[in-house]
């Protein structure tokens, strides 16, 4: 009987990847808000947890894409500015490293490019990748869809908010649990994933 590999997160391994969440695409990138809110659980539980950030802000040209929204704290993060679209920069390869993480958790937007971008290069280097699904999006929901199957494809694991927070925490006898139970203890918003989401 051949062994399965059982992608499982385990906090001392385990990196959170936020991705572009600036403001300049609040208005065109759909259930912007909604994805806000589950970075800032992310973020927030992660931070609780331990669980280093990383985090990258898109550089326009001509113009400037601002900063990452001020609704999300990221100040315990590392910060990066990019012009690929891929996170996977070398600064970020070599946070990587540094901290000997095997497992990214990926979030924010868009799905169909930053996203999958740094998914696919992440993977090709054999890290194993969550995608965190109500996380991220797009402006339009049949790139986020269309996205999500390429993902999976690429060996990519799809979760929830919820979901990466709990297995991180692994038990009610853990020392942070009240402090990440408070982060997901309201339900989370409907990010179009499903249309009985919630």
């Amino acid at each position: 009987m051949t062994s399965r590999h059982i992608s499982r997160l385990v906090a001392n391994q385990t990196i959170f990847f936020c991705c572009d969440m600036q403001e300049a695409f609040r208005p065109n990138v759909k259930y912007f808000s909604e994805i806000m809110e589950i970075a800032r659980r992310l973020i927030e539980g992660g931070k609780h947890l331990g669980i280093p950030l990383v985090v990258t802000e898109q550089k326009g040209y001509p113009s400037e894409l601002e900063k990452t929204v001020k609704e999300l704290d990221v100040s315990h993060g590392s910060v990066f500015e990019k012009k690929k679209f891929s996170m996977f920069i070398p600064e970020v390869e070599s946070l990587l490293k540094e901290k000997k993480s095997k497992t990214v958790v990926l979030f924010g937007v868009e799905a169909h490019v930053c996203i999958l971008c740094t998914a696919l290069d992440l993977r090709e280097k054999e890290y194993e990748v969550h995608i965190v699904a109500d996380g991220c999006c797009s402006r339009a929901m049949s790139d986020r869809a269309l996205a999500y199957e390429r993902l999976k494809q690429a060996g990519c694991i799809m979760t929830s908010c919820e979901t990466v927070l709990m297995e991180l925490l692994g038990s009610k006898d853990h020392p942070k649990f009240k402090d990440v139970q408070k982060v997901v203890m309201d339900r989370a918003p409907n990010t179009g994933l499903y249309r009985t989401d919630n």
